[in-house]
């Protein structure tokens, strides 16, 4: 019999670990089983036509990936009606009903897979006494649920990355996983379902993140609280730095505002800086929200963390939109709070109701409409109105082309400090959109759009104009043509260049006379305005990011 364990991952550097990992389950038992990874965007025809010479499709389903994962089943099917379709995920796990009636599905499995696809593969075609298994038979669907979990002891001496050829492993995100369950029951998250966190065997998990150090570069962990024990998370910390290799990046789940005294101390005193970065789920600062989904948090001792280790690590902080009792105003100080923390990435997010979860369960209460395919999302509530989340996506849109994409740092420090971000990049995300697409423009649409917009709304204000004209500056790697402010005048740039004995035979310089201290306003966020011009130099080697090196005095002027 010969089986195919696979799934459309949503990018080409994604790696399935699930998979990889019931492969290693069941390999030795079962020579004819195989694994292989298609993405959403590869054509479907092909996708089925590699598929349809197996037995059984076994896919692997999320809510990025049901709709094209079904089309696929579809194409299947028509090349060989004989193939069985088996559907396994958090997609199909819960709320199951409409996608067994899918004519290309014959099988599903719910929950955690190991067990029940290890009894199918032993016991086919006769599966009928298998738990957690969807079937349908003479047009009746039977379903015999077990509340059992998975004995996670029983993934000793599984490496579930022993086949993939080191030169692609380098150039994915890797995943691994220590442990399952999380401790926190937050409504609107399926995680909340498992109470009961279970660790994978110690040295199991150190074998695998020394697999992924040794072939890997980027290794994420999937543990949605990787904090929650003290001495764990230190003696993964210290394997890690034994072990690490140049390149390598760890990036953590945590929750911040239970994180140990013991590990921030271990982390400022031993990791290098840019080796972690730690997502943090803040969702919103509004606790009546926060309490509402069953969620706990404590926002400033959550600030008071990233404060402290914001020079250690890179901190990539959520916020959801359209949680019940989240209103305009409450949504509107959440953005700025956080966003006042300058993470280098911030993810604004919204509300999606998965399967399964209690936020699904109760919507009528709150008025919620949500979109009824995948991945669900809010629509409308008795909180916000469509207006203000489509709103609110306009925002959404100018925060990643601004900000996460590294392109106005300057610029929104300085209207976070002055004015109101929250409206800012609203108002800055409506005026790009008269224009251009959101998801298709040129670098220069992100650049004129900004220093059009400031000019046009802030025209008085001659230090924003500046802090554009940087941003435009420091992005790119080769001097780029002078545009949106001017350099200073001929002369005295050379006089600079010189008495700074720059090499302009070696690099490319451009000179600016801002009306700010640029030292006080890079390393402490303080904007203090000069009566006299700052000048700074920024200098390209047309590889590197250019630097930027403030003057003592701008001579003969």
């Amino acid at each position: 019999m010969n089986v195919l364990l696979t799934t459309l991952n949503a990018k080409y550097i994604h790696i399935n670990l699930a998979i990889r990992m019931l492969y290693e389950l069941n390999r030795e038992q079962h020579p004819g089983l195989r694994w292989k990874e298609f993405t959403i965007k590869e054509n479907r025809d092909d996708i089925a036509r590699f598929c349809a010479d197996f037995d059984i499709v076994a896919f692997s389903c999320y809510i990025w990936n049901i709709t094209q994962t079904l089309d696929a089943a579809t194409r299947i099917k028509a090349l060989n009606p004989a193939v069985k379709i088996l559907l396994g995920g958090p997609e199909v796990s819960y709320d199951w009903q409409e996608v067994i009636q899918h004519p290309a599905v014959d099988y599903i499995i719910t929950g955690e897979g190991e067990t029940p696809f290890g009894q199918f593969l032993l016991s086919y075609p006769f599966v009928g006494e298998i738990k957690n298994l969807v079937r349908k038979e003479n047009g009746e669907v039977h379903y015999a649920e077990h509340g059992a979990t998975f004995d996670l002891q029983q993934y000793r001496d599984i490496l579930p990355y022993r086949e993939d050829p080191p030169e692609e492993l380098y150039n994915k995100v890797a995943y691994i996983e220590t442990s399952r369950g999380c401790p926190y029951k937050c409504e609107f998250c399926l995680a909340s379902l498992d109470n009961k966190v279970r660790y994978l065997p110690n040295e199991t998990i150190k074998a695998h993140l020394l697999h992924l150090m040794t072939h890997g570069r980027v290794i994420k962990f999937l543990d949605r609280t990787f904090n929650i024990k003290r001495d764990f998370t230190i003696d993964i910390f210290k394997f890690i730095l034994e072990h690490y290799r140049p390149g390598n990046v760890f990036q953590f789940e945590i929750t911040a505002d239970i994180l140990h005294p013991d590990i921030i101390r271990f982390i400022q005193e031993n990791v290098p800086k840019g080796l972690f970065r730690f997502e943090i789920g803040i969702q919103t600062v509004n606790q009546t929200a926060n309490l509402e989904v069953s969620r706990k948090q404590n926002f400033e001792k959550t600030k008071n963390i990233i404060l402290q280790l914001q020079d250690k690590v890179e901190m990539h902080l959520d916020l959801i939109v359209g949680l019940p009792l989240d209103y305009w105003a409450d949504i509107k100080y959440s953005f700025e709070e956080v966003f006042k923390l300058f993470p280098p990435e911030l993810q604004l997010g919204f509300l999606k109701f998965l399967k399964g979860t209690p936020v699904r369960d109760k919507h009528e209460q709150h008025g919620f409409v949500f979109d009824p395919n995948p991945p669900y999302q809010i629509i409308e509530s008795n909180y916000l109105s469509k207006d203000e989340l489509r709103r609110i996506e306009i925002l959404e849109h100018a925060l990643e082309i601004y900000w996460n994409k590294n392109r106005a740092r300057h610029t929104l420090r300085y209207v976070t400090a002055q004015y109101g971000i929250f409206d800012f990049l609203m108002a800055l995300g409506e005026y790009f959109g008269t224009d251009h697409d959101y998801h298709k423009y040129t670098l220069a649409n992100v650049f004129d759009k900004l220093a059009g917009f400031c000019a046009q709304y802030y025209p008085d204000d001659h230090i924003l104009r500046e802090c554009v004209a940087l941003d435009y500056f420091l992005y790119h790697k080769i001097r780029p043509r002078v545009q949106y402010f001017e350099e200073v005048e001929r002369s005295v740039k050379n006089t600079i260049l010189q008495q700074g004995k720059f090499n302009h035979h070696k690099f490319r310089h451009v000179v600016l006379a801002l009306h700010f201290d640029y030292q006080t306003f890079a390393q402490e966020g303080r904007m203090e305005p000069t009566a006299a011009e700052y000048p700074v130099v920024i200098e390209y080697d047309g590889v590197a990011a250019p630097k930027i090196i403030p003057v003592a005095a701008l001579v003969g002027v």
